[in-house]
């Protein structure tokens, strides 16, 4: 692949296929496998033990392969795209310091013709075109037991405003499609199921407004870069098909002749149709990032009108679940592309990490800088607490629940993906008299449960400067009130301790009565955090599981009390700890569990041998 003597990316999945294969990066599955359940399981097992690409040759009642764990881990994300990301990673460099362009202008010499990649490709035919299926005849993919149906999980959507039409104001986003289940008549609806903060619902919204029909291409395959821009955090106004082409190694072609809306060329797979403007139906349940089902609600459906597919096609998916997942990759790659430019858009803030164990939304610890007062002692977070609120108008970080930030200067080495070591630098600095920040009625991830109803729910900004002001407990001896037991440090200045089952009443008395046996002089105070559990040795035996229990589980305005706890002024503290109730509620979504029938089978599969069973 050369273009002009230069290596460029890949045209097509295909060839993306064809090469991961001669370097021994995939693996052909040629047993058949049931897209009902089975496959799922076993791209779950090859991702935990960080196994190559899979193609599924031989899929059950379909006549498509199957390609899973394209983006299985980082190393093998940055071979598919070695040819293009050092282009991609000196233009952020570019976009973080300008000044770079002008200090070593022979260092940047070629980013002009990168930039004419950027720009999308009109062309009048294309691949896609070659035929037409039906849109039961698609892999029917279902993930986890209690999902809706079948869902195509690695969509591109594409879509354009309908008062600013065309490619460069057009968005490319990743929103789950329900293909299959509920009240969707078979061949002719699918389910198109997107959150709140997407580009999608300018659009969608536009189109409403003006009284025309909102059409909608939900694209499968093609170019690995296409599914990453898909997903990648860029300006509103931006049209992901720049950042695809440029990752890509080429313009991106889109089929604008004959066409009410452009399809990519170079797709697997194309499903063009129009939203229904008078109609929603219930879409999922369905598997999710954050370890539980999100529960069937009303989403738009698509009146489906066209189902193209490619000569050869290859249908890519991933599922989701608990963390990690393949869909870590995603997120690992998107901060090492976007790491740099972070302080050209938040000023003073030197770093955000979105936890993936907690499922990225429900937790970010991020470092910023109390620049403005050198010449005061600092005696409480100032700046910090601004840039908190920016961190919180970003974008996707808007949906932050809670967002950790902490001082540089007080231990320039801290690093922001040390998770254990970060939470203990706050744990040492914080006042909980002073230091919590909440907004209540707010909108949360339409994934996460732990509010009042979906979108609702409440965040909570922990900003902590200054030395330490406490050692951290490591070792608990004391006495727990009746129905508590079993404490167990998560890590030092951590405690989590069981609970009784929560009942079904939303006046459940034991939070309260915790935190109402305790004065702020007792020695538990020495774990400034305390979590009520379900499992006190479930929670302590990791600290992935620590983070997804206490932060996945909690409403911060619902769920947190503290020992001595006050309000002045309306602002809520404590003297002692503060203790957060991350049992189970009755209006919380279930945990996602395996089928141990599918199970069995995927582990026959395995003793067999074969080319995948030192994965499985």
């Amino acid at each position: 692949m050369t273009e002009r003597g230069f290596r460029v990316g890949y045209k097509s999945l295909r060839e993306c296929v064809h090469d991961l294969d001669r370097a021994g990066r995939l693996v052909r599955l040629t047993e058949e496998v049931d897209p009902d359940l089975e496959i799922a399981e076993i791209q779950r097992r090859v991702v935990r033990s960080g196994g190559p690409a899979v193609l599924f040759e031989r899929v059950r009642g379909c006549a498509f392969p199957m390609l899973g764990n394209l983006f299985g881990t980082l190393e093998r994300a940055e071979y598919i795209f070695r040819d293009t990301l050092p282009t991609v990673r000196q233009l952020m460099r570019a976009a973080a310091d300008p000044n770079s362009l002008l200090k070593n202008p022979l260092a940047h010499w070629k980013l002009p013709f990168h930039a004419w990649r950027t720009l999308p490709k009109r062309v009048t035919q294309g691949p896609i075109l070659a035929r037409q299926c039906s849109v039961g005849e698609l892999p029917q993919l279902r993930s986890w037991p209690g999902d809706g149906g079948a869902f195509v999980t690695l969509p591109l959507v594409y879509t354009e405003h309908a008062e600013q039409p065309g490619l460069m104001k057009s968005n490319l986003g990743m929103y789950r499609v329900q293909i299959s289940g509920g009240q969707y008549a078979p061949n002719q609806e699918v389910g198109l199921h997107y959150q709140i903060h997407r580009g999608i619902g300018v659009h969608h919204t536009a189109a409403l407004r003006r009284g025309v029909p909102f059409r909608v291409n939900i694209l499968v395959g093609g170019s690995p870069a296409m599914t990453v821009a898909a997903v990648m955090p860029l300006p509103e106004r931006m049209s992901e098909l720049t950042f695809a082409g440029l990752l890509a190694g080429h313009r991106i072609p889109m089929v604008v002749a004959d066409q009410p809306l452009p399809i990519y060329a170079e797709a697997d797979f194309c499903i063009s149709g129009v939203v229904d403007p008078d109609r929603k139906l219930p879409e999922g349940p369905f598997g999710d990032h954050l370890g539980y089902y999100s529960l069937a609600h009303d989403f738009p459906v698509l009146r489906v009108e066209r189902v193209w597919h490619r000569e050869g096609a290859i249908w890519p998916f991933t599922v989701v679940g608990r963390p990690p997942q393949e869909d870590t990759t995603f997120g690992a790659l998107i901060h090492e592309l976007t790491g740099p430019v972070i302080p050209q858009v938040l000023p003073g803030v030197s770093a955000v990490h979105a936890v993936d164990e907690a499922g990225v939304h429900p937790l970010l610890l991020a470092i910023g800088s109390e620049r403005y007062t050198p010449y005061q002692q600092l005696e409480r977070p100032q700046e910090l607490l601004t840039q908190a609120n920016a961190i919180l108008g970003q974008g996707q970080m808007s949906l932050a629940k809670y967002l950790l930030i902490v001082n540089q200067a007080d231990d320039p080495t801290l690093n922001v993906h040390d998770v254990s070591g970060f939470l203990q630098h706050v744990l040492r600095r914080v006042d909980w008299q002073r230091d919590l920040h909440f907004q209540t009625c707010t909108t949360i991830d339409t994934l996460d449960y732990s509010g009042e109803q979906l979108n609702a729910g409440s965040k909570l900004v922990i900003a902590a400067v200054g030395p330490a002001r406490r050692k951290l407990g490591v070792e608990f001896r004391g006495e727990l009130p009746e129905g508590f037991r079993e404490p167990r440090v998560c890590l030092p200045g951590v405690l989590a301790v069981s609970g009784p089952k929560v009942a079904a009443s939303d006046t459940d008395p034991g939070l309260h009565s915790f935190v109402s046996s305790f004065s702020a002089a007792d020695p538990i105070n020495q774990f400034p955090w305390i979590v009520l559990v379900d499992d006190s040795e479930f929670t302590a035996r990791t600290l992935a599981n620590f983070v997804w229990v206490c932060f996945t589980r909690s409403d911060p305005a619902r769920d947190i009390d503290g020992i001595e706890a006050f309000t002045n002024h309306k602002h809520w503290g404590c003297r002692g700890s503060i203790v957060i109730d991350a049992r189970i509620k009755p209006h919380h979504a279930s945990v996602l569990e395996e089928d141990p029938q599918i199970s069995r089978r995927v582990d026959a599969l395995a003793a067999r041998g074969g080319p995948l069973s030192k994965w499985l």
